[in-house]
């Protein structure tokens, strides 16, 4: 049985070390981020050379979100735009122009990355985004009302399925009121339960149904006040499993990102008893990514169940004319060319 991680690499290919490692640990699976994409048949050789390391075909993941989120480098994809507009489309041209936007745009995203050989993109990020909350959502964000970012989402995941990957839910249980950047601090959240359950849970509960999902590196003081969600028990088994619904395959945030402490072996133990089925590493660290394998084991029977229910939704895209995706996206969201 595959090891419950999902580890990132250090360059555009696989050193003899990190070959070894991951063959010796056979994570789940992979990230890739700007660092490991310069240009296409790069990308499919990488893409090659891990799934070849692990002697399967191993899920691929990217954060290819569009606007200031946009992993992969301009000789590979044309730049696009945030999922912000989505939001504002539906504002200005109504909920129905928005929704047609927003699948288009994560069909388009999806082939993107599927075009090189990636599998999941992790969109949509169905956060309500609070006014007060740091620029780290801004205009990653589908809009400030849960109706609103429901809806939006719901059309993203269905293009992402339409485009040849699987989708990912992000932030559960919500990160749209961050005052501080997780990368760089702890958030922490003193909104009532209350207030989270109508506005922040409201998305992901609609959502529930998606294949993946990503926790998110904040304390909610009404939930839990001395641990961030990624490491609740409280949170995952009685929210995220429990209010929200949600029983699809769940990944940490990266565990490298300074919202955590402890080290990093800790961080990946208390994850995974905390109810998370996979542990995401990102940065390509090997010292890390060893002390991450430590306390990482085995994908649980139920993690098992969940991935194999993910991974039976990936299915090869219908072929289409994707210049008329294109002009048809431009039309709508009056983009054009970005680059």
């Amino acid at each position: 049985m595959v090891s419950a991680a999902i580890y990132g690499c250090e360059g555009t290919a696989l050193s003899e070390s990190e070959e070894k490692f991951f063959r010796e640990t056979d994570p789940w699976g992979f990230i890739l981020f700007r660092r490991n994409c310069e240009t296409a048949d790069q990308v499919w050789s990488l893409c090659d050379a891990l799934q070849s390391a692990v002697g399967r075909e191993a899920p691929i993941l990217v954060d290819h979100e569009g606007g200031r989120v946009s992993r992969l480098s301009p000789h590979i994809a044309p730049k696009r735009p945030p999922m912000g507009l989505f939001f504002e489309i539906a504002e200005t041209k109504g909920i129905e122009v928005g929704v047609k936007a927003a699948r288009l745009g994560g069909e388009l995203l999806a082939r993107d990355a599927m075009a090189v050989g990636l599998n999941v993109n992790c969109v949509p990020m169905v956060d309500v985004r609070q006014p007060d909350a740091h620029d780290i959502v801004g205009d990653r964000a589908l809009g400030e009302a849960p109706d609103i970012v429901t809806a939006l989402g719901r059309a993203v995941m269905e293009g992402t399925f339409a485009g040849g990957c699987l989708p990912v839910i992000k932030h559960i249980p919500g990160h749209g009121r961050a005052t501080s950047d997780s990368h760089l601090d702890l958030p922490k959240v003193e909104a009532s339960r209350e207030d989270l359950e109508d506005n922040d849970f409201a998305p992901f509960k609609a959502l529930a149904d998606a294949p993946l999902g990503m926790t998110a590196h904040i304390v909610f003081e009404a939930l839990d006040a001395d641990r961030p969600a990624t490491l609740s028990p409280q949170v995952i088994e009685k929210i995220i499993r429990g209010t929200i619904g949600f029983d699809g395959l769940l990944m940490t945030d990266d565990l490298s990102m300074k919202a955590l402490s402890g080290s990093f072996t800790d961080r990946a133990a208390a994850s995974l008893k905390a109810g998370c089925d996979l542990v995401l590493h990102c940065n390509g660290d090997m010292v890390e990514m060893k002390a991450v394998a430590e306390g990482t084991g085995e994908l649980t029977e139920g993690g098992e169940v969940r991935s194999q229910r993910a991974l039976n939704q990936l299915v090869k895209p219908a072929d289409t004319n994707l210049h008329a995706l294109e002009e048809a996206f431009a039309s709508l969201t009056n983009t054009g060319n970005l680059s």
